[in-house]
């Protein structure tokens, strides 16, 4: 069992706040992570159990009813009456810590949801593992980027991350020795989600159509959508693809990263990028293999991109608001992956490679939005590359070998 940095974020909101969410893609340890807080007064309840199911729906006050302890209700979306009940409880009880509630969707989008619990409940996501967490290390790299503390390569070089990007960061799969069951699993995974999960959140007509844009989707996962070649190509509208990315994200498939726009510069790109939320999913969505990364560099530059984009938002959301992750684009075609701002205003700009060397003409960008968009702030620019050495490129200014996310 792995232990998960938001443990101790939830253990916090327990204490300060009257209900908490635990939410993300199912399998992706909220149960386990949940039972690891239980004691002698808590009480768990799975709404996966069929008997629980019909006693929740059939008289959700009841079934919420607690005189103390925490309340553990696993996928409580599935009777959204309990909220309505829940609502109630702790408007009449203000205790902390009455309920932990987990979802495989995202409970306040759903429109069966007619209450709010604002102010009473704090929202937390718990992610695929990330491969600090793999490997048992703590979350280290915000701090590492912060005091420019970096550390040479210690024997993870682009082959090596891709063997862990391909085998991705759910729990279950993570087990397998074989690489096909592996994939296996990946793809038993989505038709569960599409068959048996999306019918608590979407009436979804066409589950083919909804199965192909997961995949199409992965084939643009770290870059830009072309909204009207995928709706050519799917011969669906425009508001029904809108409406079935909403359902990828509100089920944790997919991640929306909005661009940077704290600026007055006119030109900036103010569209979104998509992420897959893990890439053992996305190589099995588009059946890739590790050696195809060897080869093929734009196949490389998606999946590891989307590799460090799954370890960042990880880590940002650690720190309870303390930083905002974006992406940055213009229309003079200046690109940077990644911008981390921090609430003290310093920015770390970061682009991935996945090759081993690094020339100064990858940080022309991040050299460009110190000097223009970022003249007046603490700026730091990071070239993320599987080579074997932090190297300086001008002040402020580094490659470094991509074990930083973890070490």
């Amino acid at each position: 069992m792995y232990k998960r940095w938001q443990e101790t974020n939830i253990k916090l909101a327990l204490k300060t706040r009257r209900a908490v969410i635990l939410s993300g893609s199912r399998q992706c340890g909220k149960t386990t992570t949940s039972k690891t807080l239980i004691n002698k007064q808590s009480i768990y309840r799975t709404l996966d159990d069929t008997t629980l199911l019909q006693a929740a729906e059939n008289d959700p006050q009841g079934f919420i009813e607690l005189s103390k302890g925490t309340m553990i209700i696993d996928e409580v979306q599935r009777v959204p009456q309990l909220i309505t009940a829940i609502k109630k409880a702790v408007d009449e009880n203000t205790r902390y810590g009455q309920y932990l509630l987990t979802g495989s969707v995202n409970i306040q989008t759903l429109p069966t949801i007619k209450e709010s619990l604002a102010g009473r409940v704090k929202k937390i996501r718990l992610r695929v593992l990330t491969t600090g967490e793999i490997l048992r290390k703590k979350p280290n790299f915000l701090n590492r980027l912060k005091n420019q503390d970096f550390v040479n390569n210690s024997g993870y070089n682009k082959e090596k991350i891709s063997e862990i990007i391909f085998k991705g960061g759910f729990p279950e799969p993570l087990s397998y020795r074989k690489q096909s069951d592996r994939v296996s699993w990946y793809k038993d995974y989505i038709d569960t989600i599409i068959e048996y999960d999306l019918k608590d959140i979407a009436n979804i007509k066409r589950q083919d159509s909804l199965k192909e844009l997961t995949a199409i989707i992965a084939s643009y996962s770290s870059k830009f959508i072309d909204k009207s070649k995928i709706t050519s190509s799917m011969g669906i509208a425009n508001q029904t693809l809108d409406s079935y990315l909403g359902v990828l994200e509100n089920t944790y498939l997919t991640d929306k990263l909005h661009p940077w726009l704290k600026t007055d510069y006119e030109r900036v790109n103010k569209q979104s990028k998509y992420f897959i939320t893990d890439t053992g999913l996305m190589a099995a969505l588009l059946n890739w293999k590790a050696q195809d990364l060897l080869l093929d560099t734009d196949k490389s530059g998606k999946i590891f991109e989307t590799f460090v984009y799954n370890q960042l938002i990880a880590l940002v959301e650690l720190q309870n608001n303390q930083y905002e992750l974006y992406h940055y684009r213009d229309r003079e075609k200046r690109e940077i992956d990644f911008i981390i701002q921090d609430n003290e205003s310093n920015i770390y700009g970061i682009e991935v490679k996945s090759g081993s060397s690094v020339t100064k003409d990858q940080f022309k960008h991040l050299k460009w939005f110190r000097e223009n968009l970022a003249k007046n702030k603490s700026f730091t620019g990071i070239v993320l590359y599987t080579g074997e050495h932090v190297v300086s490129f001008g002040e402020n200014m580094f490659a470094i070998p991509m074990n930083n996310l973890w070490e």
